[in-house]
Parts: structure tokens; C-alpha cells; sequence
């Protein structure tokens, strides 16, 4: 099935790993999900109620919103396998 990948992830600012995972998460997306995703970026230091109404431990963490169910996964997300896994956005 083809429906569009909304993506969501959670940073504290312009740390370098934050900035790292905002970096690997568009590449994965333009190798994987040409035209197929949408990438919202929230920064926790400028809203942090953000982070306890979506259940945000750890930063930085994506969140596959749509299809759902609901997915996470924690880290830079330099592992690029790990996350195609994990968030099944290549499955669904």
C-alpha cells in the first residue's frame, strides 16, 4: 500500500545530534519514499509541554504518525536499516 508517511521528530535544538538525525531522516526519506512522506520537525527546547502530551523520553525521537499504528524510534537515526525496520516504511 502506497498512503503518504507522516513523520514526526522530536529535537532540543540545533545539537550536532540533532542536527545528524534531521540529516539522515531526509536522506532516508529521498532514497526510500521519493515524493511519499512528510517531515514535520519539533523543537522541544521552544515547546517541552510537547514532549509529555506525545509521550517523548528521549531525544532526538521519530515518530511514524500515519499509517497508523504509532512508531518510534530513538537516536540519530544514522543506522538506516534500523530505521526502515523499526518504522516499517517500506512495508506499509
Amino acid at each position: 500500500m502506497n498512503t503518504k508517511k507522516k513523520l514526526t521528530l522530536y529535537v532540543a535544538g540545533q545539537t550536532p545530534k540533532s542536527l545528524a538525525a534531521i540529516s539522515n531522516l531526509k536522506r532516508i526519506c529521498e532514497a526510500h519514499l521519493p515524493g511519499a512522506y512528510e517531515i514535520e520537525v519539533i523543537d522541544l527546547r521552544q515547546n517541552p509541554k510537547l514532549a509529555r502530551e506525545h509521550d517523548i523520553v528521549a531525544i532526538p525521537t521519530l515518530v511514524r504518525e500515519l499509517p497508523v499504528p504509532l512508531r518510534k524510534i530513538i537516536g540519530d537515526l544514522s543506522d538506516e536499516e534500523k530505521v526502515l525496520v523499526n518504522l516499517r516504511l517500506q512495508d506499509e
